[in-house]
């Protein structure tokens, strides 16, 4: 269950940094610097208001090599619709690649 706990928050919370980090990039291309970095940090401080409890309940459970794949995972599963309908990216054949890579890395830090 923490497990389940653990991938819940980091979704939401990978939700929260996509948008810190390259949201700006689309919504406040116009405005200053200084905006998009205090909108930016004020996003990305509820992503650690879910991000720091999701490592500390998966930690429970999963090593840290384990929580940090899995929170690659979720990073890529969050970032390429995020790219494709958001901010409008096409979607490359790269994507597929780089998921292939991280599910051999899955592999490797979970097998027993």
């Amino acid at each position: 269950m923490n497990v389940l706990w653990a991938v819940l928050l980091l979704v939401c919370s990978n939700v929260f940094m996509t948008f810190a980090w390259y949201g700006h990039l689309k919504s406040l291309s116009a405005a200053p610097l200084w905006t998009a970095i205090v909108v930016s940090w004020g996003i990305a401080f509820f992503e650690y208001l879910l991000q720091v409890p999701a490592n500390r309940i998966g930690f429970q459970t999963l090593s840290l090599g384990q929580l940090k794949v899995m929170q690659e995972v979720i990073t890529l599963l969050v970032f390429v619709p995020f790219s494709v309908y958001f901010m409008q990216q096409p979607l490359k054949l790269d994507y597929v690649w780089a998921g292939l890579c991280l599910v051999g890395a899955v592999y490797f830090v979970f097998r027993a």
